[in-house]
């Protein structure tokens, strides 16, 4: 039978279930990796699963969120990952080594293998013919412990790229229009799986770009085939060994196609303040900016960089500007010192910040009130970057360069055509690895050190005959992690600290909601569509924990926040009739009678007390997924598991 490129490797990595769309399975992992934003409870996790050594091929912890250290907080949790991941088997790359996605793509990536990361752009290294998913922590934890990693079987949708890009159009563009098609909810349970003859004219790079921003799908994740393109880059990373070629069957069967035509292609713009809010960038010619942010784990190649030392080169950064560049990794970095591309950067008034997220997570460089920035990151939700008055557009980085030239954002009419724009990859990449730390070989001798920020994380208990409570507060749609949980400049210090953290939850929308959820001895969150998109941090789902948050009411779910709801045992229900959804109100009591029962079914009655009504909700569970709710999360699940286990 003739198989997708998806189904090839899911097919060589099936532990359980069968490859039917919707069907449950369960894949074996890998390679994982954590960043320290997520990092330290996943290996909280993994600690209390009792597991001497991962299982893993390879398991790398990289710091490249939570670089601020304004105080010991981000420091202790970088010297807690650190001991770690020495003592089980974990390799960990120093703050300053680079961006995870950036630098697990250069370093680590092999096609055909399995990447499962607690970051939701983990699928970067669909670039190189990866299976590379984002995932909450704890299934993260489970992976690197050895277990299988659960997920419905996705729909496989076919991108055929035909054609080349032009000279200003990009691989940015390229995302930017599957956006513009699918929106940031048109991806949930799909995988986004690119052929045609476009491909072959796409360095790793330029489609890293592509897979890393397919997360603002809402797909489970996004890949390339691994052809000559892949070969040569491995090859000028010294890993010539690694390479598989792994392709889709030329009669393959998908379950939809879209066809985009690369010579078509115009700059694409995203305005403010969503994705897939996509325009050519010729419609918004001309919006005067304050500042121009370049880099993040989509923009901050090599390539992208030299195109921007380029196009920069003899230039004079414009006075209202403020132009801020981030080289995603030490390689990266290394390289542009010895040509001389920094010079050429620093010469036109750039100011270059380290191998790291930054800006884009807000930390650091958040624009002034009001302000209007230009970015070449993946995200530009309300906010995120650190002033909730900035409007934040999305472009590649040649237009970025451009536009912090002139002041205001160019169009394509006034780009420069002969700046070469025509960087290859190089025959050597810089390959000193001398800032990612090998574990011990004796992991028995290694002491963990823990600093007074390191809390435990929540744990729910088991479910009981009934739940019930208020409806503490009632949102809309696209609602993202960073509104459940804000990660600005001055709380992601504390991802560890959840006791501190559910202090903040939620406090974008209602400033009261950590009150209420107190006062009523935790509650009910009602949702529109695509509830939790964004991030895959679990922290969204672990302050609601600590606070009694008992289940979510929604029309649709993000796929990672659904399941670390369930991870965690808070129930996630869609309306079968949305007009429910207007219906309820804030302060509403709903109460769910015979829970364990109407666990085993798929539709689920919810009383409304409050309005003397009902409710069917439908809660789509595998056997598994029930049995986790009916625990109380999965690390319940799994102790409770276990320890049947050794009685037997």
């Amino acid at each position: 039978m003739s198989l997708t490129l998806t189904e090839k490797i899911i097919k060589n990595h099936l532990v359980s279930g069968n490859m039917k769309t919707g069907s449950e399975i369960g894949i074996r992992i890998d390679q994982t990796l954590t960043q320290d934003s997520t990092g330290t409870m996943a290996y909280l996790q993994f600690e209390a699963m009792g597991v001497d050594k991962v299982k893993t091929k390879r398991s790398v912890a990289y710091i490249d969120h939570n670089m601020l250290q304004t105080g010991p907080e981000n420091a202790d949790d970088h010297l807690y990952i650190q001991t770690v991941a020495k003592k089980h088997g974990i390799y960990f790359s120093k703050p300053g080594n680079g961006i995870c996605h950036q630098v697990h793509l250069e370093r680590f990536s092999v096609p055909g293998e399995t990447l499962l990361g607690s970051d939701s752009h983990t699928p970067t290294c669909g670039g190189m013919g990866m299976l590379a998913i984002g995932a909450g922590g704890l299934d993260v934890a489970v992976a690197m412990a050895g277990g299988e990693y659960r997920i419905l079987m996705p729909a496989v949708v076919n991108v055929e790229l035909t054609g080349r890009l032009n000279k200003f159009s990009t691989a940015k563009d390229i995302i930017l229009e599957v956006l513009k098609q699918f929106t940031v909810k048109g991806g949930v349970n799909k995988i986004f799986e690119y052929t045609g003859e476009g491909v072959k004219h796409l360095s790793v790079p330029e489609r890293g770009t592509i897979t890393n921003m397919g997360a603002e799908l809402g797909a489970t994740t996004s890949i390339f085939p691994s052809d000559e393109r892949a070969l040569e880059f491995l090859r000028a990373q010294g890993r010539e060994k690694d390479f598989t070629e792994i392709k889709a069957d030329n009669d393959a069967v998908y379950s939809e196609k879209i066809v985009i035509d690369l010579s078509a292609l115009q700059p694409n713009a995203a305005l403010p303040h969503s994705p897939d809010a996509v325009v050519p960038v010729n419609q918004v010619k001309g919006t005067k900016l304050n500042q121009v942010a370049i880099g993040s784990c989509t923009n901050s190649s090599y390539v992208d960089m030299m195109k921007v030392a380029n196009i920069l080169d003899g230039k004079t950064v414009h006075e209202n500007v403020s132009l801020v560049i981030s080289p995603g990794s030490k390689q990266v970095l290394t390289m542009l010192a010895s040509n001389g591309a920094l010079s050429k950067m620093i010469a036109a008034g750039a100011r270059i910040l380290e191998s790291g997220c930054g800006p884009c997570i807000g930390m650091g460089q958040a624009p002034n009130t009001n302000g209007v920035s230009l970015r070449t990151f993946n995200r530009n939700f309300k906010g995120r970057c650190g002033t909730d008055t900035a409007d934040v557009y999305l472009v590649s980085p040649e237009v970025a360069a451009y536009s912090a030239i002139k002041g205001y954002i160019a169009g394509d009419d006034e780009f420069d055509y002969d700046a070469d724009l025509d960087i290859v990859i190089p025959e050597q990449f810089s390959q000193q690895d001398n800032m990612i730390i090998s574990p011990a070989d004796n992991g028995s001798e290694i002491e963990i050190i823990r600093g007074p920020n390191i809390k435990p994380f929540p744990k729910n208990k088991e479910a009981g005959s009934k739940i019930g409570g208020k409806v503490l507060v009632k949102v809309g749609d696209n609602i993202t992690t960073d509104d459940i949980m804000p990660s600005n400049a001055k709380l992601l210090p504390y991802r560890s600290n959840i006791p501190y953290l559910s202090e903040f939850c939620m406090t974008t929308i209602d400033k009261d909601f950590p009150k209420k959820a107190k006062e009523n001895n935790g509650g009910i969150i009602v949702a529109g569509k695509n509830y939790g998109q964004g991030s895959s941090r679990e922290h969204a789902a672990l302050a609601p924990l600590y606070l009694g948050i008992k289940a979510v009411l929604a029309k649709s779910f993000a796929r990672i926040h659904k399941s670390n709801l369930i991870n965690n045992g808070i129930i996630p229900m869609t309306f079968m009739n949305e007009a429910n959804y207007g219906d309820i109100d804030e302060m509403d009591e709903l109460v769910i009678n015979n829970l364990l029962i109407q666990l085993e079914n798929e539709i689920i009655t919810v009383d409304n007390i409050t309005k003397n009504k009902k409710y069917k909700m439908e809660l789509t569970l595998s056997q598994m997924q029930t049995e986790i709710i009916k625990s109380g999360g999965l690390l319940n699940y799994m102790t409770l598991k276990n320890n049947v286990q050794r009685l037997k």
